[in-house]
């Protein structure tokens, strides 16, 4: 009997998701609206205390403004100006500035001459006081000699404080005879502002900062100074460096409102940082989110209860029919899966059997292919033993004839001498040859190593390279296979010669060996022009090579890194601080086994 499924429904969530991802771009409008309002209402209140805050500023320059005009008219500062040298007009005129200075708040009240000179001041009795210097070079006193108003904002020079100058000209009828100048202090003005996240901004002419919640803002400059406003600045010295700092603000980071005060050229700023807006606007778009959500929740729940109640009557008819049914499936597939993974299994085994085999091939083709380049050097090393034998069987030849025996007889010696040589040669070069066992044995280093150096010592002569031997007289054994480490060491060196094709002499090799931490290592350096970062890099990759294509195929250092591996090892590579290359064999100690002796002095 076939029963035939249900037709599936189109799922629910699905259709709500892409409910929720149209409905989505809703909060942008949102988001808009919120963040105009939040940024108008911050506007207006911000520009409500700007407002507050330049009248505040404006009422305590206009306090001062008139006196400088009043009080040059009294006849004690007139007398000074008439007399400077008697000291009973200028002690009256120190005691009048000092007692007007104290009755209207000014921070300061002094007399100049017409040079500029300061001949009374309120602050006579200070350390500070300003009886004596020249101001002539502040703008409010060439103004003032001038017949106008002298305004300017500065730090003093001797005081070191800011303040702002209302200076007039002090007259006898119609001549100018001095000015009187009255310092304004203003730093209350900042203390007015309290500690709250908008911040106040007061630039002058300049575009430099004079006024400020924030201390560190103090005296940096909004925009670029021309060449004419820095001599300027240098010139008449209002701020406590000649050359102000640049105020770096992102212009996105604030709210900026500012307001002109013509009558000074300065300009009121009042910065609001955007995370007031953005907090509040993020509220309400979380606000909408989590409604929408909400909606969409319940919309949900209404849709899946009513889909549940009619997935519950088809299940009871079908549940058993869908379940036999996933467990053959199930059942077949599993069966199928097995059949896979044991072929699986088979092929691996069969791969690295072929990996191995392929390796072993590469390692000898290797060999075969250093041997191939050291053939026309192993050449010469036997020509020359041959022509020596044969010049010596001659000659001892002929020493026979003429009764010389003993000369004969070192002849001979000579020749067995040759003859061991070449047996020795013979011997290193059978030996690099030959197929090497797969399991690791014990090797003595020093002859492996004195078979390699003597199957390039021709060409190290040649090249006129300086070997400095640095190893322990005892022998070191290492766990290794003996033409393994034979092969690696010969491509070592072969590779540090070379390095050292192009360099001029002198030319060096060093080698040298020590023993800790349960482990040989084995220091191979030269003065060549060592690795670069790509050949560090890439040098174990095979086929990657710095040589020519005449010169290398790029398989040793690949060759000799797989080799170390297999034996347990690791080769380092790496460039010595003082120059050239660097190669660090580490094998791991091994037990004293049967050490051979070497035929040839490798370092001749």
């Amino acid at each position: 009997m076939n029963i035939t499924p249900p037709v599936p429904r189109r799922p629910r969530w699905r259709s709500l998701a892409i409910l929720a991802v149209c409905l989505a771009p809703l909060l942008w409008p949102l988001q808009h609206l919120a963040e105009r309002y939040y940024q108008d209402e911050l506007a207006g209140q911000n520009r409500q205390t700007l407002d507050l805050y330049v009248a505040n500023l404006l009422g305590t320059l206009h306090r001062y403004e008139t006196l400088p005009q009043i009080l040059g008219d009294l006849p004690a500062l007139r007398a000074v100006l008439a007399d400077p040298l008697r000291l009973e007009t200028l002690t009256n005129a120190n005691r009048l500035l000092k007692d007007i200075a104290t009755q209207t708040g000014a921070e300061v009240m002094y007399l100049m001459d017409a040079n500029g000179n300061t001949l009374a001041a309120s602050n006579w009795d200070k350390h500070d006081s300003f009886v004596g210097r020249n101001f002539a070079f502040r703008p409010y006193f060439s103004e003032a000699i001038a017949g106008r108003l002298g305004r300017f904002f500065g730090q003093g020079t001797t005081s070191a404080k800011r303040g702002y100058f209302f200076a007039a000209a002090v007259r006898d009828r119609d001549r100018v005879i001095g000015a009187l100048v009255v310092k304004v202090d203003l730093d209350h003005t900042e203390t007015l502002w309290g500690k709250t996240p908008e911040q106040l901004l007061l630039t002058d002419h300049n575009g430099v900062v004079i006024l400020t919640s924030r201390p560190d803002w103090r005296f940096r400059a909004t925009r670029p100074l021309s060449d004419a406003e820095r001599e300027a600045i240098v010139a008449i010295q209002p701020y406590p460096t000649q050359s102000p700092k640049p105020l770096n603000l992102e212009p996105k980071a604030w709210l900026t409102q500012t307001q002109t005060i013509e009558e000074t050229g300065w300009q009121v700023s009042i910065l609001a940082p955007r995370t007031l807006i953005d907090r509040s606007v993020r509220t309400v778009v979380a606000i909408g989110g989590a409604t929408l959500l909400v909606v969409m929740l319940l919309l949900g729940l209404i849709m899946q209860r009513r889909r549940h109640y009619m997935d519950r009557i088809d299940f009871e008819a079908h549940g058993r029919q869908e379940l036999e049914k996933r467990v053959i499936e199930r059942t077949a597939d599993l069966e199928g899966l097995n059949s896979r993974l044991k072929n699986e299994v088979l092929e691996r085994e069969q791969a690295q059997q072929e990996l191995v085999r392929a390796q072993d091939e590469l390692v000898q083709a290797g060999k075969l292919s250093v041997l191939g380049t050291m053939s026309a050097s192993i050449s010469h090393e036997l020509n020359q033993p041959l022509a020596a034998i044969r010049s010596y069987a001659e000659n001892a030849e002929i020493l026979l004839d003429h009764q010389r025996t003993d000369d004969a007889r070192s002849n001979l010696k000579l020749i067995s001498e040759l003859t061991g040589r070449m047996a020795s040669i013979i011997a290193h070069l059978r030996a690099f040859a030959r197929r090497d066992r797969h399991a690791p044995e014990s090797v003595a280093l020093q002859p492996a190593l004195d078979d390699a150096l003597a199957l390039l010592a021709k060409r190290r002569r040649a090249m006129a390279v300086e070997l400095v031997r640095d190893l322990p007289e005892a022998t070191l054994w290492v766990q290794a296979g003996e033409t393994r480490l034979r092969q690696v060491l010969g491509n070592l060196l072969a590779n540090a010669l070379d390095a050292l094709t192009e360099k001029a002499n002198p030319r060096k090799l060093w080698l040298s060996a020590e023993q800790r931490d349960g482990n040989v290592y084995l220091y191979i350096r030269d003065n060549g022009p060592g690795f670069t970062s790509q050949a560090l890099a890439r040098a174990r990759e095979p086929f990657f090579t710095t040589k020519t294509r005449t010169q290398g195929l790029g398989l040793g250092l690949a060759i000799c890194d797989t080799l170390m591996r297999a034996l347990g090892g690791e080769l380092l590579l790496g460039n010595h601080p003082e120059g050239g290359a660097l190669l660090t064999l580490q094998l791991r100690i091994a037990k004293p086994g049967a050490t051979l002796p070497t035929s040839e002095d490798p370092s001749a």
